[in-house]
């Protein structure tokens, strides 16, 4: 069901842009470039709110507050577990609406692929300090 609202709203965007296009490509140059942008702008937003509708039909009002108050410290976590919500979804591998619960694995889940991906790696510097240089001393 919600692959079909989505493919509506693709279609009724796509129709708007098109009608947008042909309007502010009978301008001039500049007016062209501005409309770009507007189209661009207004593509996005429309996907946004696709995203958030799609989103309001997969997570409990508890879980998607919590994906806000995630949003508001790690904007990027949220937006990997909102784009994987969305495949699991999109997939039909979701059944029921997302709990808090379920919400706080995927979590983890996200989390631990970003610590494997966040190695950090310390190269220490040789030089007269060595501690090889101690043995010449004994």
């Amino acid at each position: 069901m919600a692959d079909a609202e989505l493919d509506a709203i693709r279609k009724a965007r796509l129709e708007q842009l098109k009608a947008q296009g042909g309007a502010s490509g009978a301008g001039s140059a500049g007016s062209a470039g501005g409309g770009q942008g507007q189209n661009q702008e207004a593509q996005q937003q429309a996907e946004s709110e696709a995203r958030s509708h799609i989103l309001n039909q997969i997570l409990h009002p508890e879980a998607a507050d919590r994906l806000g108050r995630i949003r508001l410290v790690r904007e990027d976590r949220a937006t990997d577990v909102e784009n994987r919500l969305i495949m699991l979804a999109r997939s039909g591998q979701l059944r029921q609406k997302v709990t808090e619960e379920q919400l706080k694995e995927l979590l983890e889940a996200v989390a631990e692929t970003s610590r494997e991906k966040e190695k950090i790696v310390v190269t220490r510097r040789k030089g007269w300090e060595d501690e090889d240089d101690d043995d010449f001393f004994d």
